[in-house]
């Protein structure tokens, strides 16, 4: 009997990484007029999001050499410089904007960057090296883990794309920019986890699983994030908070009904919706809408700009 080809590529477009640049000086803190928690909310992703997208590269890095289709393996290659510029402008804003408001970002991201370097996440758990047949299968489980976190970020992306109550408030430009930049490639990447999975050899049991890592883990992380970014606003008066916090909850559902966040039931649809058998991420976003606001982002520049 022939061997089978694995599946390939997905993606419904040549995904191209873009240079970009953002002007922290003028952002408020509380860049969304009026709402304090909302635009924490949000701000927590400039500390969280480079701790994946870094761990998101360096797995991908090391599946490069078992890709047998070339166009899935350039695909990887795209998706692998875009997580990076990412990380570096998630990065620059930690340091530009957060840090020049007094915020400490550092006990919070090496914090959490531990999981991925020495704990559970790690290539070696807990500095416990693997055999060599295990470490491969270590390797597709993570990347069946990048895989539904990429639904996660196209389905909020497509979400930030399309909420224009930012902008009836006055939300900060800047801000807006960077958001939707990230997000329109996170549509516009959105097959490339998921294709990489598969090619590999991943399944679907394993996407049940890798699901039911990835909720907890989620919430937990980013309502303790959110809770140290919140402790040091003078606006908050020290409040303590965090997933155990009822108020931290009842925040997040205010603004959500307020149509300045995603709500938590939204979020778990959404999750849930990914585990049909019949699942596949390129129905999930609209790559039209993303590449047309990366054609007008301020915060992209042009092609073959060179950043020192």
């Amino acid at each position: 009997m022939p061997k089978m080809t694995p599946p390939g590529s997905t993606s419904p477009t040549h995904l191209a990484p873009r240079q970009v640049q953002f002007n922290w000086a003028d952002v408020p803190l509380h860049w969304i007029p009026e709402q304090a928690f909302a635009s924490h909310f949000l701000n927590q992703l400039h500390m969280m999001l480079p701790i994946g997208e870094f761990w998101f590269c360096k797995l991908f890095n090391q599946a490069l050499p078992w890709i047998q289709d070339e166009r899935l393996a350039d695909d990887v290659k795209a998706f692998i410089r875009q997580e990076a510029l990412h990380a570096r402008a998630h990065q620059g804003a930690a340091r530009d904007y957060l840090g020049a408001h007094g915020i400490e970002t550092q006990s919070f991201i090496d914090r959490v960057n531990r999981l991925f370097q020495k704990g559970p996440f790690s290539d070696e758990p807990y500095g416990r090296p693997l055999p060599r047949w295990l470490a491969r299968r270590w390797l597709i489980f993570r990347i069946g883990i990048v895989a539904t976190i990429e639904h996660s970020t196209c389905v909020v992306g497509q979400y930030v794309l399309r909420n224009q109550r930012w902008d009836q408030v006055g939300a900060d430009k800047t801000m807006l920019d960077i958001l939707r930049w990230h997000c329109a490639e996170e549509v516009e990447h959105r097959c490339v986890a998921f294709d990489l999975y598969r090619h590999l050899g991943g399944g679907y049991a394993g996407r049940w699983a890798q699901k039911m890592i990835w909720i907890p883990c989620f919430l937990i992380t980013y309502a303790i994030g959110v809770g140290h970014l919140i402790a040091q606003d003078p606006a908050f008066k020290g409040r303590r908070t965090g997933p155990l916090s009822p108020w931290f909850w009842g925040q997040w559902r205010r603004a959500a009904k307020g149509g300045f966040l995603p709500g938590i039931g939204w979020f778990l649809s959404n999750e849930l919706r990914a585990l049909k058998p019949g699942y596949a991420p390129v129905d999930e976003g609209d790559s039209a809408e993303a590449l047309a606001y990366l054609a007008r982002s301020p915060g992209v520049l042009p092609q073959g700009t060179k950043l020192s």
